[in-house]
């Protein structure tokens, strides 16, 4: 195939345009927005770039053909001579997801079964549906496009995170809710219901230059592109920096509390935390410069019922607004009436995003 070929970061709809800020950040090259996610164009080497370094991203597609198909007969003599060689291990086993679209072919179980023999017996390699490589193809408007899930995993599964909570925030939402916030690494962040401590093991990462993707496996690593030096090169390049940065949490589990701290010690970044058990009611400015509080609040369709939640939110506006004059907050929750009891003045909304198949938004303030 192509030496370059389009690269797709996928994320939560709603997120694209901060992901696309980070990409652009990273130096990857022109990144178009796209409904999903991003769009950049690169060889294999940015692939695994982007696994490795990327925090928003849920996923890194390598788009690695297309071709225009009218018909299942020409689906299945066009996957029979795809060269697929170049890009699968025999040894490794596959699974083939398809969608169709707008599309003359519009039976995605037909064509996932021609997909499938073409693999199997041109090339060879088992197909397997608990297979961890995903082979995707999109057949929209008679277009079909293959891609590869270079990922395996989601990315939020950063490698080090074993403890979560009750309702925990995923690593890439919380990252682009922290780029978001004007978060760049050079400023203290406080979280008051800390939970297992995501915002700010994540917030600890960048101020430390952390590359997120450096304790897991990806998909790439089973495809005959693969080269085991090269990615052994690019994860040996030091991307850390010194810090003298601090991040709190507090929470009044002394469960969430004690995962938290062990959660940010296999991160690798216990030294920059400090994590209490108290009330977020009782939570104070530390001393020092101000910074950001990022809260990820309980709302009603998550835990326990709104109603209940309104003297929640108040009491927590009550103590932002008496205990951190000066610093900016962050809020995350599903619901508008329950961020307003808050009583803070609230930037413009950013666009809802689906978290755990909840809509949720970022309600951000300038300082108090």
């Amino acid at each position: 195939m192509d030496t370059e070929f389009e690269i797709f970061f996928a994320t939560a709809p709603g997120l694209e345009q901060v992901l696309a800020d980070e990409a652009i950040a990273l130096g990857f090259a022109a990144p178009e927005v796209l409904k999903g996610g991003v769009a950049t164009r690169g060889g294999w080497a940015e692939v695994w770039r982007a696994n490795l370094q990327l925090r928003g991203a849920n996923r890194v597609l390598a788009r690695i053909g297309s071709f225009r198909t009218m018909h299942l007969a020409q689906l299945d003599k066009r996957m029979r001579k795809f060269p697929w060689g170049e890009i699968l291990r025999v040894d490794v086993p596959v699974k083939v997801e398809v969608m169709c679209k707008k599309s003359r072919i519009y039976h995605a179980g037909a064509a996932a079964q021609r997909v499938e023999r073409a693999i199997t017996e041109e090339h060879g390699a088992e197909i397997s549906k608990d297979a961890a490589l995903k082979i995707m193809v999109r057949i929209e408007d008679d277009l079909c496009t293959i891609s590869i899930d270079t990922s395996g995993e989601l990315l939020h599964k950063r490698g080090h995170k074993v403890a979560v909570g009750k309702a925990p925030m995923r690593e890439t939402l919380a990252s682009l809710f922290l780029r978001q916030c004007g978060y760049d690494g050079h400023e203290p962040v406080y979280d008051p219901m800390c939970g297992s401590g995501t915002f700010l093991i994540e917030a600890a990462e960048i101020a430390s230059g952390l590359n997120p993707g450096r304790a897991r496996a990806f998909g790439f690593e089973q495809l005959a592109t693969f080269d085991a030096d090269a990615w052994a090169d690019i994860k040996a390049v030091d991307t850390t920096n010194s810090s003298d940065q601090r991040f709190y949490g507090s929470d009044r589990d002394a469960g969430a509390v004690r995962m938290s701290g062990e959660n940010a010690e296999r991160a690798g970044v216990a030294q920059m935390c400090s994590f209490q058990e108290r009330p977020f009611a009782e939570a104070e400015a530390p001393d020092g410069p101000k910074g950001l509080v990022m809260v990820n609040p309980p709302y009603g369709a998550r835990i326990g019922s709104k109603k209940t939640l309104y003297p929640v939110y108040a009491q927590l506006g009550t103590m932002l607004k008496t205990q951190f004059k000066g610093w900016r907050v962050g809020v995350v929750t599903s619901d508008a009436s329950l961020a307003n009891t808050m009583g803070l003045k609230f930037l413009e909304q950013t666009r809802p995003v689906s978290n755990g198949g909840l809509k949720v938004s970022l309600y951000r303030t300038g300082p108090l």
